[in-house]
């Protein structure tokens, strides 16, 4: 299986496996462990309906999807921390994101919510991480992980456990459910890119034991299209997550 390599200059229009750009000053460095990927299809106007104008709904076999995904950040360290300093204890997130694309055709992800455990990360508001504040736990049980949670502000909560299967080689559609290098926020009526640079997601396959969630819906989602596609990983180690700049109003893809 071939992904896109930027490095090579393949198009803009195949998801990259591996990070698209250096972030040689990361604004915070982690380690996002534990992680499951549950994705569901959706018509595109439902999900475009959603997103600011600047954005449009990316497609994969005409589908919009939206991926909730629940993870542990580890050993965040925030700028200017020297490295004998320890970075701050583990704690727990939650995201509800869809995947995009701006004019110039690069493909990020979009947040519908998140929520977070540690006060700290509510500071990205600044630029428009929809942050906010919940009690969440991710525990492993024998052979299974069980992830709960509920958002403060608006009550929404899941239960998802999963028993993690065998590792995958991932296919074209498993690299475009989790690979993304970059994140777009609306703040202050301008849309504002974050990069991120990591290692490949090591994916396993995933069984359900459990899902129960109102996130979507309160969301403004309908009802997916099918049942969802799920994927398990370990995580990523090197995590750097880079400043957040206001995107420069750009053509489309294919102008010159």
């Amino acid at each position: 299986m071939r992904f896109r390599d930027p490095r090579a200059g393949d198009s803009w229009a195949v998801v990259a496996y591996g990070a698209e750009q250096r972030v040689s000053i990361p604004v915070l460095r982690a380690r996002w462990l534990t992680a499951t990927f549950v994705n569901w299809s959706f018509r595109p106007e439902s999900v475009q309906a959603l997103l600011p104008d600047e954005l449009t709904v990316d497609e994969y076999e005409g589908a919009a999807w939206v991926g909730f995904t629940p993870f542990v950040m580890a050993d965040v360290r925030l700028p200017g921390l020297p490295a004998a300093v320890p970075g701050l204890p583990s704690f727990a997130e939650t995201n509800l994101r869809t995947y995009v694309r701006r004019r110039d055709g690069r493909d990020g992800l979009w947040f519908l919510s998140i929520a977070v455990t540690c006060p700290v990360m509510l500071a990205g508001r600044a630029v428009g991480v929809p942050y906010s504040p919940g009690g969440l736990s991710v525990r492993a049980e024998g052979d299974s992980v069980s992830y709960a949670g509920s958002r403060w502000t608006d009550g929404s909560s899941y239960h998802l456990v999963v028993r993690p299967g065998d590792p995958i080689e991932p296919t074209e559609r498993d690299v475009w459910l989790t690979s993304r290098w970059r994140a777009y926020t609306r703040r202050l009526g301008m849309i504002w890119v974050t990069p991120v640079e990591h290692e490949p997601w090591p994916l396993a396959d995933a069984a359900v034991d459990v899902l129960e969630q109102t996130l979507t819906g309160t969301a403004g989602l309908p009802a997916p299209l099918g049942e969802p596609v799920v994927h398990f990983s370990e995580g990523v180690r090197h995590v750097r997550i880079g400043a957040s700049t206001p995107c420069a109003a750009g053509p489309g893809p294919g102008s010159s």
